[in-house]
């Protein structure tokens, strides 16, 4: 194994494993620690971890495990992944575990650049943008769990990290992975350890990863792993797929506006059911109803909790936050472990959190990395009768649910 990955949640390991086999890496998705050595030929391998919400401390004891187990398969470089809109607090978490795997790899230049110019991320000045819209006025500054209400990533970063934040600006990445290692040497003999790299079209990331060639340490959005096969003699290859037959289901937790948007088009073509978080927490509807409306749907049919930010705020003013993240991912988890057991084999689920509450309902071990549905989300082998499709809330065309059936289905 080559390079070795640490992804914060499951829908953004999805994209980063996307990225790397399009690029031609053999590559696994891992959820959690494999208790057992990779398979031969594996040359990325990217562990799936559900830490970009739990407390720093937690954080990075399960990413330091991630680096151990990877370190012991032979990986030359280590990718830190988190989300292209840098999803955190100002108490973490990707400053603590920058820094450990910092610490542990003896690595002084780490590159920071969450840019994905494909899902209209970009960082300019230091500042990441979503579209046209600084990252506070996109309307991340209301998601429920990790508000950002600062677009300068160099301010966000600082207020995290035990170390000192620097940049090299766009006009230094039109010039070219030269100039952007000089550069980045520059910034690390002024006393700066994570540099955030300006970033705006899909060349500046190219020329990024080429910078990165034998760097111990390098992280960011799945967009700054475009460059990286290249490094290890890698070129793009098509990419295998076998279609799955059967019953399709879809769920969906995120809130995002691009997530709505998704059901509410979806709604106009195929079964929608709501469910409403006081229904699950109060008991009035269970894991067993939604999951016979499901198996009983015609086309794909989705149950959704996505929400406007409002509500979402009455809830967790009623509830408490961690209260209601909690009663909503167990519950999707259970949904989706009683839709495969009573057949269904095709399953699309929309927002990081409930993503990761679905893998680990259905006790998924090693994902295969399919086509592309969309920028950033793969279609995904997780059995030989299973295929699902992690999403992450942010990203996705408006037809995303039927298109991503008709991939994993072959008949698109």
């Amino acid at each position: 194994m080559f390079l070795g990955c640490i992804g914060d949640d499951f829908t953004g390991s999805s994209d980063l494993a996307n990225t790397l086999a399009k690029g031609g890496m053999r590559t696994v998705q891992y959820t959690g620690v494999p208790d057992a050595p990779a398979a031969s030929g594996v040359e990325a391998g990217v562990v799936a971890l559900k830490s970009r919400s739990i407390d720093p401390a937690d954080a990075v004891a399960q990413s330091l495990a991630a680096l151990n187990w990877l370190i012991a398969q032979g990986c030359e470089q280590i990718f830190f992944k988190y989300c292209s809109t840098f999803d955190s607090t100002p108490q973490g978490n990707i400053g603590p575990v920058a820094d450990a795997l910092a610490d542990a790899l003896g690595a002084h230049q780490v590159i920071v650049c969450p840019a994905f110019p494909g899902t209209g991320r970009s960082v300019y000045q230091g500042h990441l943008f979503v579209k046209d819209r600084l990252l506070n006025e996109s309307g991340m500054q209301a998601h429920p769990l990790t508000p950002m209400t600062d677009p300068d990533i160099r301010r966000w970063l600082a207020a995290q990290s035990r170390y000192r934040v620097g940049h090299v600006p766009a006009e230094t990445v039109f010039s070219g992975a030269a100039q952007i290692a000089q550069a980045m040497q520059a910034q690390h003999s002024a006393g700066h350890r994570h540099l955030v790299i300006d970033a705006i079209r899909d060349a500046d990331l190219i020329e990024i990863g080429k910078a990165a060639r034998g760097l111990p340490l390098v992280t960011g959005g799945s967009g700054v792993a475009m460059g990286l096969p290249a490094n290890f003699g890698c070129t793009p290859a098509p990419i295998a797929w076998t279609a799955q037959p059967g019953k399709a289901i879809a769920l969906s937790g995120s809130c995002s506006a691009t997530t709505r948007e998704q059901v509410a088009h979806h709604a106009t073509r195929h079964p929608v059911r709501e469910i409403v978080a006081a229904e699950i927490i109060n008991g009035t509807l269970t894991p067993a109803e939604i999951t016979a409306w499901l198996l009983a749907g015609d086309g794909v049919p989705l149950a959704y909790s996505s929400a406007d930010p409002e509500t979402v705020a009455r809830v967790q003013e009623q509830f408490g936050r961690e209260r209601s993240a909690d009663a909503l991912e167990g519950f999707f988890a259970e949904v989706a472990r009683l839709a495969v057991e009573g057949g269904a084999t095709r399953v699309i689920s929309a927002g990081g959190e409930t993503s990761g509450a679905v893998v680990e309902g259905l006790w998924l071990d090693a994902l295969e990395i399919g086509p592309e549905i969309d920028p950033g989300v793969p279609a995904l082998r997780a059995g030989p009768d299973l295929v699902v499709a992690l999403k992450s809330g942010n990203f996705g065309a408006v037809d995303f649910f039927e298109k991503a059936d008709a991939i994993l289905a072959g008949t698109a």
